[in-house]
């Protein structure tokens, strides 16, 4: 059987994974155009993954020959984001058939998920492929065309292909990385009269096998038809529309991650008003010694990592897909930032051995790089607990939503002046609104109403918090 090998004149690039568990991309920007000679490295575009910024450099350097994809589309890992003319004969280094670098790729496919590469050229007789940025190949599928290859498919499809009659080799495919989809199958054999299956014995199948064997692939077929066809949505009145926003990027995110945390998180909150007339004197003493200003959110910070050492359970991830609790021996506290692109949540990574000083560089540091789209993806993940400083804006109370997979979020509302008493004694004095929520599935609402009045009393007792 016959290899296709790669011209001399034309690679793909094809998008490589830009972070742990990243399947997509929005493309926000391209950074050169047809035509422009690119060198090694040099950025091609930036994409938005999750909510982070990232530029994707190139591989290699040559001629950009064309670019797949609009700003503002959403792109998937796999597919072929920049082609390239080489020309003069000369392949990319990253091509270089080298055998710690390099393989070749027959037209005898396996059917082997973890058999990624990147396809650096079309398909005339052979393929070369690089480690350098793992994927399927997106092009193995053009081999059909010389009768040479055999279709990417899992074995499923392959059944489901043949129990409708069709030849899967003759099928496009539409799935990651050039693959034949059960979708795929269904719609070829839509179009096209089913070719005859081989001749059996009769003694093969039975007229109940025949029957069940009609009744699985009909199955098949109406469980894909239900999920190409949309879900029904209300209908949304045309009038008065002053501005069209495409929910996508950072804000269509946050919208994943707050639908999965409600929907799979058993929230309750509670609430707790906190005197600091004592600790807002002390940060003013601070604020002297250091010649800077210094909000209350350090001093809470501090007061939260003291009390997830005293109530750990309030300090975990939940892990749904084994149906395990992690608690956590680490605090790494989240900080909601409010952004013009939405609302981001780097972690301040062991939060609890950073100084007042430290934790309020950090805060000033997070949000700063959040702002600018330049904070590390890591930084967005890996959080055990969150602070949301909903005060900063006004708000007092708040009912927030869990950072899933953390099991709680305080809300600190704004400190404020009010009437007070104490021991029979009237004072005017700084009232500090809290509310906590939290996972119910992880934490009793005992535990979190204690935790609570921890964060409490070591806010009322500056002398105990700052130890």
């Amino acid at each position: 059987m016959g290899a296709i090998k790669q011209p001399d004149d034309q690679s793909f690039f094809i998008l490589p994974d830009l972070g742990e568990g990243v399947h997509e991309a929005e493309l926000v920007k391209w950074r050169v155009k047809p035509g422009e000679a690119v060198k090694e490295h040099q950025t091609l575009a930036e994409m938005e993954t999750d909510k982070a910024l990232v530029e994707v450099p190139s591989p290699w350097t040559g001629v950009v020959q064309e670019l797949n994809g609009e700003e503002g589309e959403i792109l998937k890992v796999g597919n072929v984001l920049v082609t390239y003319d080489i020309g003069g004969g000369s392949a990319p280094a990253a091509a270089a058939p080298a055998p710690a670098v390099a393989e070749t790729i027959v037209a005898e496919v396996e059917d082997d998920d973890e058999d990624d590469g990147t396809v650096v050229g079309t398909m005339a007789a052979e393929v070369t492929v690089s480690d350098r940025f793992a994927r399927k190949p997106e092009h193995v599928s053009a081999a059909r065309e010389n009768g040479t290859g055999r279709a990417l498919a899992t074995p499923a499809v392959r059944r489901v292909a043949r129990e409708l009659g069709v030849d899967i080799h003759a099928i496009p495919g539409t799935g990651r990385g050039g693959r034949v989809t059960a979708s795929d199958v269904h719609a070829f054999s839509a179009g096209q009269s089913p070719a005859p299956a081989p001749a059996a014995p009769a003694a093969t199948a039975s007229p109940q096998q025949v029957v069940a064997q009609r009744i699985a692939v009909e199955e098949v077929a109406a469980a894909n038809e239900m999920m190409r066809a949309p879900a029904a949505m209300p209908t949304i009145s045309t009038d008065g529309i002053r501005e069209r926003i495409p929910f996508r990027g950072v804000r269509r995110k946050i919208a994943e991650a707050l639908d999965l945390s409600v929907k799979t998180a058993v929230h309750f909150t509670v609430v707790e008003e906190v005197d600091v007339t004592a600790l807002n004197e002390k940060r003013g003493e601070y604020v002297r010694v250091l010649g800077r200003k210094l909000s209350m959110l350090p001093f809470i910070m501090s007061a939260v990592c003291k009390a997830l050492r005293k109530h750990p359970t309030l300090n975990t991830n939940v892990d749904d897909a084994n149906n395990e609790i992690l608690i956590k021996d680490i605090i790494n506290l989240g900080c909601a930032v409010d952004t013009e692109h939405g609302l981001m949540v780097p972690n301040i990574e062991r939060a609890d051995t950073r100084s007042l000083a430290e934790l309020a560089d950090q805060v000033a540091a997070l949000a700063e790089a959040c702002k600018s789209r330049s904070v590390e993806r890591e930084r967005l993940m890996g959080g055990t607990f969150t602070i949301s400083n909903v005060g900063s804006y006004g708000g007092r109370f708040a009912t927030p939503i869990i950072n899933y997979p953390e099991v709680a979020i305080l809300a600190a509302g704004r400190a404020y002046e009010k009437v007070m008493a104490s021991d029979g004694r009237i004072y005017a004095g700084m009232c500090l609104p809290l509310s906590l929520s939290c996972d119910h599935r992880v934490v009793d609402g005992a535990e979190g109403a204690r935790f609570l009045n921890t964060v409490k009393s070591l806010l009322e007792s500056p002398a105990t918090l700052l130890e």
